[in-house]
């Protein structure tokens, strides 16, 4: 009799625990969220070290990882204008352990340029946080005969107009800025890519081309030393390192803008909770005295817009850029 109890005894226990562990299965994300994060979390910074995007991200993984009491290990992975390493954390599981630091080119301009980034950059992620943007700034030489923005469209709508723009490749912000002015104005330039911002900058201080729009983290330096001259800022408010150069909204082109922004986003499926952990940590962080510096010290206007807000503010892009690639038969 007491064999057969403790076999019913043990079957119940053997069903017990396998439902447990079909609860679990059944429920890996939701139920468990409450433990997260219980490991490292992989931040992948889809570009090469060194450039905005890497130093945001690093600046996280240094801070936010204190918040959350676990380690963000950044990993690079460039191609493809930021898609390769997106399309890794688009195929991540959603658990809350891969996220990724999207751009401009990533998140919003690279799905109408190229036939197939692997993702969808609005439906393959969720949004997390607008960590700030990026005016471009428009620049000509010192000694250029065009000394304001009306120049340049005066220049620009002659019938014999030879102007010309350097960018730091087909597809870039700077690119489609370019594009962009040309549309809103009416004027006709050339398009000159460029294998990144340095080698167009220089070929602009050379002589080679008209002018640039830039990033505005490269160029401040030449503009500083006397090289470049600074036409007008892409941003609706003058930029912090550029106080005294008015925006081009405000230089007889209303609604002109063109942020290059850095934000994060997390695969699609990821528990609501679990982003609403990383934007608190990551929001802490650009709250940060220091952070605060180092950022505005990029030039970056520091925003720490929620996931609501910078999926709204996302979908516009992706909208803005696909019509200005549309118009400009643009296609890799």
């Amino acid at each position: 009799m007491s064999r057969v109890i403790d076999h019913h005894r043990r079957s119940l226990l053997k069903a017990s625990a396998a439902a447990v562990a079909a609860g679990a299965v059944g429920l890996p994300f939701t139920a468990l969220a409450a433990e997260w994060p219980d490991r490292p979390i992989t931040y992948t910074v889809p570009f090469a070290p060194g450039g905005a995007t890497d130093i945001i991200g690093r600046i996280y993984s240094v801070s936010a990882a204190k918040i959350l009491g676990q380690p963000i290990v950044v990993e690079n992975m460039g191609g493809t204008g930021g898609s390769l390493g997106s399309a890794k954390v688009a195929r991540a599981k959603p658990d809350g352990y891969n996220i990724v630091g999207g751009t401009i080119s990533s998140h919003a301009i690279n799905v109408s340029i190229y036939p197939d980034i692997g993702y969808d950059p609005v439906t393959s992620f969720k949004p997390v946080i607008l960590t700030g943007s990026l005016p471009n700034v428009l620049v000509v030489r010192a000694d250029s005969p065009y000394k304001t923005v009306q120049d340049l469209i005066d220049a620009g709508k002659k019938p014999d107009s030879q102007l010309n723009f350097g960018s730091s490749g087909v597809g870039s912000s700077q690119h489609l800025t370019g594009e962009l002015f040309m549309d809103v104005t009416g004027v006709n330039m050339l398009h000159v890519p460029y294998k990144g911002s340095a080698p167009s900058l220089q070929a602009l201080v050379s002589g080679e081309i008209d002018l640039v729009f830039d990033n505005i983290t490269s160029s401040v330096p030449l503009i500083q030393a006397g090289r470049l001259r600074a036409l007008g800022v892409t941003s609706t408010t003058p930029s912090p390192v550029l106080p005294d150069v008015a925006p081009m909204d405000k230089l007889g082109l209303p609604g002109f803008e063109v942020l290059s922004w850095q934000a994060v986003f997390a695969p699609a499926g990821t528990p609501d909770d679990v982003i609403q952990k990383l934007y608190a940590a990551m929001s802490q962080t650009l709250k940060q005295p220091e952070v605060l510096k180092q950022l505005q010290g990029l030039g970056l206007d520091v925003s720490g817009a929620g996931p609501e807000e910078l999926g709204k503010f996302q979908k516009a892009e992706v909208a803005k850029w696909a019509d200005v690639a549309k118009k400009a038969n643009i296609k890799m």
